[in-house]
């Protein structure tokens, strides 16, 4: 019997062994990954939406987005917990993903170094459209995951990096697409699911290369392999969904982010990403000499926290969420409505956009804009207290901005000025 061939390199489809890799296997992963990551680029969409950025430039993170802006709509303030579903989704879906990624990676490997590079002009779209497929997956997934664990060690700020870096990666998906869901839908028919699932022998030797010329005996059955992957996926649910829902799973949540303020205990115990003295905060600007000021076209009115006190105040149950998936419960607020307080600066109906400015030195969204529809919801708050107690510095002391169904970030903490008008 003749020795078996010398194998030097993974261009060699000799070097490749597992049994288990072959088009059933991929397609049946590409399946998983075809409908969550349409929900991934759907939901991220939205995000971005949430933040009004054709209101302001301002809250436009991508100001060079161009027709890529061609979706953006006015964000609502119902329901009031739109936001934290949308983002829990996002951020949970996306880790959740992961394991099925990496697996489906692992599946089509021997393709990436395939030899020669391009047989075809067909070919060498193909191979294009792969390898900004693999690379806009990978970049997509680390940011992501970067910016939930709130470690920035990516050049740029995370907005644009992702969200051109998701049109990226979601176009050469779409053509992907195109290009293999006949083959995927002709293996998926063609073979058993049962019979394949147990099978562990490699798959009949087809066109795709991904069949092991030479496949090594089997360690584990195709049944085996799927079920750790979404074991994987199962144990990555269970340790970040936590961080968006409530009950239990809270203390599952190990996934959460960290790097953020300690909270402490008590009616401010909820979580935080930026403290006051991480922002430059200090005790002073809170103090007695604080004034908030707001502008209209009566001119300005300089209140301190007192005369905001002798206000009529109102309440209302929120919750806050962040881009980085976490949220928290409804918490109970109790201030002053902005559109009161668009009335005191001579809006007394029909009250306009706000921009909301902070104390805040340094950092994003120290200046924020608010769409009209949010200054009129009656649940809109220039919030003084929070579950019966005064904010603590860290949650924004002496006062802050809650409103209804927008991103955490544009719930400005120690607000220092409000202008109400045209944006």
């Amino acid at each position: 019997m003749p020795p078996a061939p010398r194998v030097t390199s993974p261009a060699d489809p000799g070097f490749w062994r597992s049994p288990l890799r072959g088009p059933w296997l991929t397609s049946v992963l590409g399946v998983v990954l075809l409908f969550g990551v349409t929900v991934l680029f759907m939901t991220g969409l939205l995000s971005y939406a949430a933040y009004n950025p054709n209101l302001s430039s301002l809250n436009d993170k991508t100001p060079d987005k161009g027709l890529l802006g061609f979706y953006l709509f006015d964000w609502p303030t119902d329901p009031h917990w739109l936001y934290r579903l949308n983002q829990g989704l996002h951020v949970t879906l996306g880790i959740t993903l992961i394991p099925v990624l990496l697996a489906k990676l692992w599946s089509v490997i021997p393709k990436l170094f395939a030899l020669p590079p391009a047989r075809s002009v067909g070919h060498a779209i193909e191979r294009l459209s792969l390898l900004l497929l693999v690379g806009g997956a990978l970049f997509e997934f680390v940011t992501g995951v970067l910016n939930v664990q709130l470690e920035y060690l990516f050049p740029g700020s995370f907005y644009p990096l992702h969200f051109y870096g998701a049109w990226v990666f979601f176009g050469a998906f779409v053509a992907h697409v195109v290009l293999r869901m006949p083959q995927v839908v002709r293996v998926l028919r063609e073979q058993g699911w049962r019979e394949r699932l147990r099978d562990p022998r490699p798959e009949p030797a087809d066109e795709t290369g991904l069949v092991a010329p030479r496949a090594a005996a089997a360690t584990v059955s195709r049944r085996g392999a799927l079920g750790m992957v979404g074991a994987g996926s199962a144990l990555l649910f269970v340790t970040t969904a936590g961080q968006t829902v409530d009950g239990p799973l809270r203390r599952t949540a190990l996934f959460a982010p960290h790097g953020g303020g300690d909270p402490g205990s008590g009616p401010n115990g909820f979580q935080i990403n930026k403290t006051a003295a991480k922002v430059g905060i200090e005790r002073r600007d809170t103090g007695e000499a604080w004034r908030l000021v707001v502008g209209g076209p009566r001119g300005e009115v300089k209140l301190s926290r007192s005369d905001l006190l002798q206000l009529p105040l109102h309440s209302a149950a929120l919750p806050i969420a962040c881009v980085e998936g976490w949220s928290t419960s409804d918490q109970w607020w109790r201030g002053v409505r902005l559109r009161d307080l668009a009335a005191l600066a001579g809006f007394d109906e029909d009250p306009p956009g706000v921009l909301v400015e902070s104390l805040q030195r340094h950092g994003a969204f120290r200046k924020a804009a608010l769409r009209d529809n949010q200054v009129r919801d009656p649940r809109s708050l220039l919030a003084l207290h929070v579950n019966g107690e005064d904010l603590s510095p860290d949650h924004g002391y002496p006062a802050r901005i809650i409103v209804p169904a927008a991103p955490g970030v544009l719930n400005t903490k120690w607000v220092s000025r409000l202008t109400f008008g045209e944006l």
